[in-house]
């Protein structure tokens, strides 16, 4: 019987990027360290700063032309579909011609990536402009109704991102079809059940707007950018959120998740500080027994190409006294 394959997505066209090609390539040296039937099955994120991001935001940021088409071609050649996460739930008609946006989408058009959406408005422009891409359905539609989440499975959606609060609810992850047209976000960081997190979308793309619009103004005219209260936005590692119920474990992912059928997890983090990232992922993609020197060579590879630095100690003057 063939293994089955594993699709691990991980956050990062941006602020990760070097640690997912890093991690790639070890995944690659050493296939003995990583579980078997492992794959990484997209990079997935936003070139800042893009009016059509949504679930995060940039700021104070901008990627220009040459670092978007060395994003795209090295994760392409390297087999790794990139994932716009195109989420902002505001978008309207005038939206579609940001010239940024479509530049992003003109570069990966090439039958390889994928993009992740909300808005109807934007879904409907990508289909018809850039046919090529696989489209896939965010998890900030928050279907709660596993009825309705089967009809979105019924749909022309290469990938439906579940609802967070439906992680380890096996009763309704059972009556789930396709399940291999599922992923799973399995290191959520938000509060379960929340009751803010669609007005929590909604703020971003107003954040993000924002933000592009103080750009084109003069400082003394620049809209402030209210900061969003939330008693849980400083939970970043997996250690603070592991006692969430909807925290899914690394043994239960192994050793119940898939064998259930479902085969693609998506792993949280696009904003967050990297040594946290990478420590996810040697916590879900490493065997146990190897997870130690995983990490240490994502942080040597890390230092080597000179992303982290390990400052030596300052010079003194010995002055005899």
């Amino acid at each position: 019987m063939a293994k089955r394959s594993v699709k691990f997505h991980l956050p990062g066209l941006r602020y990760n990027f070097p640690l997912n090609m890093i991690f790639l390539m070890l995944i690659d040296q050493y296939p003995q360290f990583f579980m078997d039937g492992l794959e990484i099955g997209s990079f997935y994120g936003e070139f800042p700063c893009s009016l059509w991001n949504g679930g995060r935001v940039s700021l104070d940021d901008q990627c220009d032309a040459l670092f978007v088409r060395n994003v795209i071609r090295d994760a392409n050649a390297a087999g790794i579909p990139i994932r716009y996460t195109y989420t902002n739930p505001l978008i309207t008609e005038a939206d579609l011609a940001d010239k940024y946006c479509n530049f992003c989408m003109h570069e990966a058009d090439n039958g390889k990536n994928q993009v992740l959406v909300v808005s109807p408005v934007l879904e409907e422009y990508i289909r018809k402009t850039y046919p090529k891409f696989t489209i896939c359905s965010s998890t900030c539609k928050e279907i709660r109704n596993l009825d309705k989440l089967n009809a979105e499975l019924k749909k022309d959606y290469g990938l439906v991102v579940l609802d967070y609060n439906f992680n380890n609810k096996f009763d309704i992850l059972r009556g789930i079809e396709p399940k291999d047209k599922v992923e799973v976000l399995i290191n959520p960081c938000c509060e379960p059940e929340c009751r803010r997190r669609g007005q929590h979308y909604k703020y971003l793309a107003t954040q993000q707007r924002t933000e592009l619009e103080n750009r084109k103004l003069p400082p003394n005219m620049r809209k402030p950018i209210q900061k969003w209260e939330c008693k849980f936005e400083h939970l970043p590692t997996l250690y603070s959120i592991a006692g969430f119920p909807t925290f899914i474990s690394r043994d239960k992912l192994w050793n119940v998740y898939v064998p259930m059928g479902y085969s693609n997890f998506k792993i949280e983090g696009r904003t967050s500080n990297m040594l946290s990232v990478m420590d996810t992922y040697c916590y879900y993609m490493a065997k146990p027994e190897h997870r130690d020197a995983v990490r240490m060579l994502c942080l040597l590879n890390l230092e080597n190409r000179h992303i982290i630095t390990v400052n030596k100690p300052r010079r003194g003057t010995f002055d005899g006294n």
